[in-house]
């Protein structure tokens, strides 16, 4: 192992030193250049120019250091596979390093394989046996998007210390999980580990990233969260065309005026499209990047997955430092120089001037890829017939059997240990519970739950401009809040608040869109209809008007719109609880009850209380093109003499499609009215409700948002208080109880039992006289004990005696602050004898319960029990 590190140590210092050389293969190797034309292949005099201006270029140092270096981990907790290799890993670096020269030689414009670099302890380990396939006991880590977002937010990205080159190091996946930060490949191995755990069939990949990629720069790139779904739009059928309609009216407009029009509006769009295409490309301009001096040459690594394995329909890349996927086609992986996972090595052997876009994922083909173990579980490359012909001789099954015995080669177990992430650590997710990602136009801030008091989780402020100062929208994710509030849309530029619920709120309220919390403002109420009684969906509201829509109700109304007029100035009455907005006209419309005939069931009635009347609009029946209507015209029920108004015909207008008799009496006109005035009272005190209930909830939701009260699981013991409690006071009552165990278990019969022959028998005799002794010491105790409260009384009150003989023979000559330490020794002696007092009387009251207790015990005892029946 020695000799392996000082090799590797001899192989760097070699590459410092022909750096010229490596940027001479670099040009002739499969990374991709910036431009490349067909017409002009490249020349040997083209290469040295190139040459020498890749030398001219400074590698820009990192501007932040690592933070993980072998200064700062602790190996001496570190197990002993960090710091040793197994004989079988021995060979396997023996194996690597054989093939990393065969490689060379044959291939010497190619730059050296990442094969086996330092791990923490400076001990060379072999990439493959870094991966350690896992499976955590979390269900967001079972799918490939979930690993990659949870290996995006909980780790910090540390650029590498050289951007042309893989790092020397690769440290292990636990050591990166407890420091939280990482390179690409660190980054790499951990998703590739946690992806091949749960199924998938996936890669580590050293490769060729534009600038961007490398440094986690998103600044150029949208949002995910700001994409909105694509709608699908409905083609619209064309009307068939009837046979018989109507011609319609002859235009009699001017053609010529039309297309003056015409033409004037053309110029006019064509101005807007110009002035649309130079601003478009102004802000394309902005938003270019700078060209890279190192384009096709930063290295990175990322994770590709097969398709196959969990149903992946096609391969593709995940981007560790991003969690988002791409197409093999995409444009920012520019070439790929090998891959690996926990069992074999693949090198690249195909053209990648094209980036990614022609390569050809089938590791069975040797010709595309080179794999250095020949292993079982190698991919096998598909056989056309002709190959398949060729393979049926024996023989040759035979000599290729012999052949891949000698040369198979089974990659040992993983060195690392067993991944864990602790549920704390799993929920905090990011570094010290926050993290901020800069997108394009946009700024996304993550939280840990429970670490902001308003469970405020993520926030995303969207801007207009590229320099993230004007703010359009914020949007807000909150959870664990207890008013169920999930989140909160702000638009900057309207004022427009759109709060949104999870179902369980008091008022099951859903969606709360508004721009004031005050009351008689614009805004919209919409509700969870299925939890409230009066299947209230939604509710609109303006400064004079109120509107509500209604489902699954058993009276069939789905609408009803209230028409406020202005208030009546009251100087007493100051809230509008108090003096509530007159009801000017009240609509409301029912569905159809199939119950009824259709011109019995109401679709529609409209009170219009300022001019008492009442309208109404019957249902229509199928087989008609119109539906019955009828007004009330609603008066007092007594003159101004006194005398009663009888029901008149002008009482009552009616629109019938098919006249029935009943409803031509007045007195079916009468009732009619009378139970439509008792509706009308109704909705007027339903509308008074709803006004009140929206003042209620406006008042709730004011309180809400200043506790902002966060729940707690109850399997959440860490935070739950209730629960904590109850489990202190479990263990509480727990370790008592031991002690009393531990005081019964006090043997009171072994002093006296010492004072006989070890191992004798005891007698009827000796087991009386055990008795009484044993009673007899308690009985002396008891008197003792009594004895001494007594002399402490005593003694107490001779002192108290000696003080107040003393205060009365220098009472004269005592100064105010004497008699004030005399006070206040009497009051403490007073206090301390009416303790004792009340000790020693109640020594007398329990000692003798206390001496027939234990005699009782002495009977009950199993060492006494048989021996003092007969005296019981």
């Amino acid at each position: 192992m020695e000799v392996l590190r000082e090799k590797v140590e001899e192989e760097e210092e070699a590459e410092r030193e022909e750096a010229a050389e490596r940027a001479e293969r670099a040009e002739k190797t499969m990374r991709p250049v910036e431009v490349r034309t067909e017409e002009a292949p490249l020349t040997p005099e083209m290469l040295r120019d190139l040459e020498k201006k890749l030398s001219e270029i400074e590698t820009p140092a990192s501007e932040e250091p690592p933070v993980i270096t072998k200064d700062t981990i602790d190996i001496s907790s570190l197990p002993l596979s960090y710091k040793t290799n197994t004989p079988k890993e021995e060979h396997l670096l023996q194996v690597a390093d054989d093939f990393s020269r065969q490689y060379s030689h044959l291939c010497p414009d190619r730059v050296p394989l990442f094969l086996y670099p330092l791990n923490e302890c400076e001990v060379p380990k072999f990439v493959s046996t870094t991966i350690r396939p896992t499976l955590l006991p979390y269900p967001d880590l079972y799918n490939w998007d979930g690993c990659a977002q949870f290996v995006s937010d909980f780790l910090t990205m540390v650029p590498l210390p050289n951007p042309l080159r893989p790092p020397s190091s690769l440290y292990s996946s636990t050591t990166v999980l407890k420091y939280q930060k990482g390179n690409c490949f660190d980054f790499s191995t951990l998703l590739c580990s946690l992806l091949i755990g749960s199924g998938y069939d996936a890669y580590c990949v050293n490769g060729y990233g534009l600038r961007d990629l490398c440094h986690m720069d998103q600044t150029r790139e949208v949002c995910p969260l700001t994409v909105k779904p694509k709608e699908l739009v409905k083609r619209r059928e064309r009307a068939l065309s009837k046979k018989y309609t109507v011609k319609p009216p002859r235009d009699l407009s001017s053609k010529f005026e039309q297309e003056q029009e015409i033409k004037k509006q053309r110029e006019i769009r064509a101005q807007e499209q110009k002035r649309l295409r130079e601003e478009e490309e102004r802000l394309l301009e902005a938003e270019k990047a700078k060209p890279d001096p190192l384009h096709g040459l930063r290295v990175h690594s990322w994770v590709l997955v097969l398709s196959g394995k969990r149903e992946v329909p096609e391969t593709f890349f995940i981007d560790p430092l991003t969690a988002r996927s791409y197409s093999t086609q995409d444009d920012r992986f520019l070439g790929i120089e090998s891959i690996w996972n926990h069992k074999n090595y693949w090198i690249n052997m195909q053209d990648c001037w094209n980036c990614c876009k022609d390569l050809v994922f089938d590791l069975g083909d040797p010709v595309r890829w080179e794999f250095m173990l020949l292993g079982t579980d190698k991919p096998k490359l598909s056989l056309t017939e002709e190959d398949d012909n060729g393979m049926n001789d024996e023989d040759d099954v035979e000599n290729l059997g012999k052949e891949d015995e000698d040369k198979s080669f089974d990659v040992p177990h993983s060195w690392v240990e067993q991944i864990e992430i602790s549920p704390e650590a799993f929920e905090t997710r990011c570094p010290n519970g926050k993290k901020v990602i800069q997108y394009k136009r946009a700024k996304l801030e993550k939280w840990a739950p429970y670490l902001n008091s308003n469970g405020l989780v993520c926030r995303l402020t969207t801007y207009e401009d590229l320099e993230w100062t004007e703010t359009l929208e914020v949007k807000e994710w909150y959870q664990n809040r207890e008013d169920r509030l999930e989140l909160k849309h702000i638009n900057k530029t309207t004022g427009l608040n759109i709060d949104y619920f999870k179902p369980g709120h008091p008022q099951a309220l859903r969606v709360h869109s508004y721009k004031s919390m005050q009351p008689e403002m614009d805004r919209v109420m919409e509700f969870y209809e299925t939890t409230r009684v009066d299947g209230l969906m939604k509710r609109e509201e303006t400064a004079t008007t109120m509107t509500e829509h209604y489902q699954g109700r058993p009276d069939f109304l789905s609408y009803r719109h209230i028409t406020f007029g202005p208030r009546v100035k009251k100087l007493a009455l100051k809230s509008a609880e108090s003096n509530p907005r007159p009801i000017v006209k009240i609509t409301e419309r029912f569905l159809r009850n199939s119950a009824k005939p259709a011109d019995e069931d109401v679709a529609e009635r409209v009170f219009l209380i300022g001019e008492e009347r009442i309208q109404l609009r019957y249902h229509c029946r199928d087989d008609h093109i119109t539906a019955s209507k009828r007004e009330y015209l609603r008066r007092t029920e007594v003159d101004s003499k006194g005398n009663k108004i009888i029901m008149t015909p002008d009482m009552c207008i009616s629109f019938e499609v098919e006249p029935m008799e009943h409803t031509k009496k007045l007195l079916y006109q009468y009732q009619d009215m009378m139970h439509l005035k008792n509706e009308e009272k109704v909705s007027r005190h339903l509308a008074w409700e709803s006004e009140l209930e929206v003042l209620e909830i406006l008042k709730l939701r004011e309180e809400e948002e200043e506790a902002h009260t966060l729940t707690v699981s109850i399997y959440d013991t860490r935070r739950n208080e209730k629960s904590k409690e109850y489990r202190e006071t479990m263990e509480r009552v727990m370790h008592e109880e031991q002690l009393q165990q531990v005081e019964a278990q006090l043997d009171y019969l072994a002093p006296f039992l010492a004072q006989l022959p070890p191992g004798e028998k005891l007698t009827h005799w000796q087991a009386v006289c055990l008795k009484d002794e044993c009673l007899s010491d308690f009985k002396q105790r008891l008197i003792d004990k009594a004895n001494l409260i007594q002399a402490r009384f005593e003694k107490e009150t001779q002192e108290l005696q000696k003080k107040q003989q003393w205060y009365q023979e220098n009472q004269v000559t005592l100064t105010p602050e004497d008699e004030d330490l005399y006070l206040s020794y009497c009051s403490q002696a007073v206090f301390r004898i009416r303790i004792l007092e009340q000790r020693l009387n109640r020594h007398k009251e329990l000692a003798p319960l206390k001496y027939l207790a234990l005699e009782k015990k002495l009977y009950k005892d199993p060492r006494l029990v048989e021996l003092l029946k007969v005296f019981a």
